[in-house]
């Protein structure tokens, strides 16, 4: 057993994801060869950052009952036998299959858990993983626009005169962010809505409420070329008339 292979098991290991099989190959190996002792303590540190970076949490029943209505909607065309028969493929291995399907996997734990590690190492602590792994979608989405190739900003101050609005947008992404400082305060029956101004078409973006100082606010749904980005205070659900019931307290062009 050469080194990658040792080091596919070692973190299949660490994650208790092997085979009763592949345990025992694991278990020999490490017998065999002393020297991949630090490979396995490693990928077994590294599987307990990652499990203790994110909290358990039962996922949304609803997500499974999405999925079967949407494969109950789904029209089913039946093959007739002659066309299964000649476009079936030779089936292949039941140990093929789980061993690329396990090598795949492993290789991508180990290599999220080896990020972790990395984020320790380098002096963040568990608290900080967990904070970087659950950012908020606003700040994950500003990063992935700076980063992007077309990448463009822009501040226009409100219509008060008083504060700012800056917007980061990627076509490519087909998103946008703003960026706000010293947003007008907000009513208990008041909420921001944002909103892609497309020719004389101002369609919703999404309602906004900072909750933590002025965090950034992520457009839903996709920005095309050409789009102004647009935001108003409405009533606390949102603008009754789906179109902007209030004079946009800032504007930003994107072209």
């Amino acid at each position: 057993m050469n080194r990658e292979e040792f080091a596919e098991l070692s973190a299949g290991h660490a994650l208790h994801a092997l085979s009763a099989e592949d345990e025992r190959a694991y278990q020999a190996a490490l017998a065999a060869d002393p020297e991949w002792q630090d490979m396995a303590a490693q990928d077994v540190d590294a599987a307990g950052l990652l499990g203790a970076a994110v909290p358990a949490e039962e996922p949304p029943a609803a997500i499974g009952d999405a999925l079967f209505a949407r494969i109950a909607q789904t029209p089913q065309i039946p093959a007739t036998p002659a066309q299964e028969a000649a476009m079936a493929p030779p089936p292949p291995r039941t140990e093929a299959i789980q061993t690329v399907a396990r090598q795949k996997w492993m290789r991508g734990m180990f290599a999220l858990a080896a990020s972790l590690v990395l984020l320790v190492a380098l002096g963040f602590g568990a608290v900080t993983v967990n904070e970087y792994l659950t950012r908020p979608a606003s700040v994950v989405a500003l990063q992935q626009i700076e980063e992007a190739s077309d990448s463009q900003a822009a501040t226009a101050e409100l219509a008060s005169g008083e504060g700012t609005v800056t917007a980061f947008w990627s076509e490519s992404l087909g998103q946008a962010v703003l960026v706000s400082d010293d947003l007008p305060a907000l009513t208990d029956e008041e909420i921001y809505e944002l909103w892609f101004v497309r020719g004389e078409e101002a369609i919703s973006a999404g309602l906004y409420r900072p909750a933590d100082g002025d965090e950034p606010a992520l457009l839903e749904g996709d920005l095309q070329p050409g789009d102004a980005l647009a935001v108003t205070i409405e009533p606390a659900g949102g603008s009754p008339t789906g179109r902007p019931s209030t004079v946009p307290i800032v504007v930003i062009p994107t072209a």
